[in-house]
């Protein structure tokens, strides 16, 4: 893992020290360990975790900067993006939200292993975060939900003046178009999506960088119910 990390990194030109590639793998070692016993990820090749879980992540350094910057992973899983974003930017100041309370358990554990015990993880829903609205600088969320609903997640949780990046599919227009009522009237604006390779792939994935430029309006985020039962479509 550690080879295909230092040398996906160079290619994406995202400059790493050796303790952190080596960070990276030591990370990737204990999910594959773990995932042995309780699911964290479907992937469960070390090469392929290597690239579509680590490298994957690392590509949002060339979106937007994060040094510095509060971060909240919602959706996280077993970390992604935001333990590589970390590893790499050790000036973030991150917290990662799942539901599911093992997935929390494991991240926490591994974090605190690799020396990263700064790092909150919070076993919830992000709607129910109220304590947390509008709290963070860059949001990220990668494979949670249709975009749509992402935002009603998300959204809520940016600053003003902060970022939502959303990690899609690259062929994404369509859902960015049926999403684009709901990203206005959280309070958010579509900038860009920007496209980028997976090194060592075939992958291309899409990162829609949305800007936060009002605050969401206090009905919002609903309940998931309600949210999937009526979602905002325009």
């Amino acid at each position: 893992m550690e080879k295909i990390i230092s040398e996906g990194l160079r290619a994406m030109g995202i400059a790493a020290t050796p303790a952190q590639v080596g960070a990276m793998a030591a990370y990737g070692a204990l999910l594959m360990k773990a995932n042995e016993t309780t699911n964290l990820t479907a992937i469960r090749d070390p090469a392929a975790a290597a690239r579509l879980h680590f490298l994957d992540s690392a590509a949002l350094l060339n979106v937007a900067d994060f040094a510095g910057k509060t971060v909240a992973d919602v959706g996280s899983g077993g970390g992604f993006p935001g333990v590589p974003i970390r590893i790499l930017r050790p000036d973030v100041r991150l917290t990662v939200i799942d539901s599911v309370g093992k997935k929390m358990d494991f991240v926490r554990d591994a974090c605190a292993r690799l020396g990263m015990g700064d790092v909150q993880c919070l076993w919830g829903r992000a709607e129910e975060l109220s304590d947390l609205r509008e709290t963070f600088d860059i949001v990220t969320g990668r494979a949670v939900a249709e975009l749509y609903l992402l935002a009603e997640l998300c959204l809520p949780l940016t600053k003003v003046g902060g970022l939502f990046l959303a990690m899609k599919k690259p062929d994404c227009e369509e859902e960015v178009s049926q999403a684009d009522f709901a990203v206005r009237a959280l309070g958010g604006r579509v900038r860009e999506v920007r496209r980028y390779e997976v090194p060592g792939t075939d992958t291309v994935h899409g990162a829609v960088v949305i800007e936060k430029v009002k605050p969401t309006p206090s009905q919002y985020p609903r309940r998931w119910a309600q949210m999937k039962k009526k979602p905002l479509l325009g």
